[in-house]
């Protein structure tokens, strides 16, 4: 063992030296080979024996015994071993604890109904496992938040509002089609054949992009496309959540309007169809996240990195 002066030189020696020879000797220690401790540290073995001869000159005691063809540690160079393990040891729980604490604890989420059930929750596993000590907490609704009054960390948003002095990161665009189960189109001759939209049930997202949007929604649709349709002569039925109209659409009760990325799953499916591929539009309202952390809490960044990247993968993979 050190006797204490020894171990006092040793410690200023440490904390004065270069850190790189301490490192070298930890790789050669812990392979007991200059050839493979080089090949980690990508040097060559002369620099490693270079580099380990100069540092027994200064700390003025041997760390290896050479051999014909094989090193191993004195009880002195041993020592110095248990004690950067332990060092290291400490050293690397201190930078993960500090690295990983602000990565840690509950992050409140809000979000549309429709892009949670659709689209969050069923990829929301994959953060999970990026961050298991991220705690998520997600509540759904479709007001605008006021982060002054209700502890919120981000939101999630459908609408094309615009937002000052907040933190606004924009997710993606939309594209809106007319949807129906394929035994719906068939029953009333749907497809290509848009004068038949007056004998259908029209489904209503009724809070597309904000309260009492009634049939805006389709209404834009209509509009862009020059199509004569009085929603008010029809028979209609009215949800407050898209994908609950998604749902019906579905289980054959009329045709919706469909958002592609959170109904991509359906058409792959065959659950749903689209009776009129060349007529979709896509929105000025967009999906976008808000917070008010001004860019301080990194659990915020990482959700809305982890947001980006999975709806870039959907982009590519997207099947409409």
């Amino acid at each position: 063992m050190f006797d204490d002066d020894r171990f006092i030189t040793t410690n200023r020696l440490i904390s004065g030296y270069q850190l790189a020879k301490f490192h070298t000797f930890e790789a050669v220690a812990r392979y007991n080979s200059f050839m493979r401790a080089a090949e980690e540290l990508c040097i060559t073995p002369s620099a490693v024996s270079h580099q380990i001869n100069k540092l027994e000159e200064e700390l003025n005691f041997k760390l290896f015994n050479r051999f014909h063809r094989r090193i191993e540690l004195t009880p002195d160079g041993e020592n110095l071993f248990n004690i950067l393990k332990k060092s290291l040891s400490i050293l690397n729980k201190e930078i993960f604890e500090i690295k990983s604490q602000e990565l840690i604890g509950q992050l409140t989420i809000y979000s549309r109904p429709s892009f949670a059930q659709g689209w969050l929750v069923p990829r929301i596993s994959e953060f999970n496992k990026k961050h298991p000590y991220i705690i998520l907490n997600i509540l759904t609704g479709n007001e605008i938040i006021n982060f002054d009054r209700h502890r919120i960390d981000l939101a999630i948003y459908f609408d094309d509002l615009e937002y000052n002095d907040l933190d606004v990161y924009h997710l993606m665009n939309e594209t809106i089609v007319p949807v129906c189960s394929p035994q719906y189109a068939e029953y009333h001759q749907l497809t290509e054949n848009i004068e038949n939209l007056k004998n259908c049930l029209i489904i209503h997202d009724n809070q597309a992009w904000g309260y009492d949007t009634n049939f805006d929604e389709w209404q834009s649709w209509v509009k862009h496309f020059n199509i004569d349709l009085d929603f008010e002569d029809l028979p209609t039925m009215l949800f407050d959540r898209s994908d609950l109209a998604i749902l019906a659409a579905i289980n054959h009760s009329g045709i919706a309007m469909g958002r592609k990325h959170i109904i991509n799953k359906y058409f792959e499916s065959e659950e749903l169809v689209t009776p009129f591929p060349n007529m979709t539009l896509t929105c000025k309202q967009r999906y976008y996240v808000v917070s008010a952390s001004k860019g301080r809490n990194p659990k915020v960044k990482a959700f809305v990195r982890w947001l980006k990247e999975n709806l870039a993968e959907q982009s590519v993979e997207s099947v409409i």
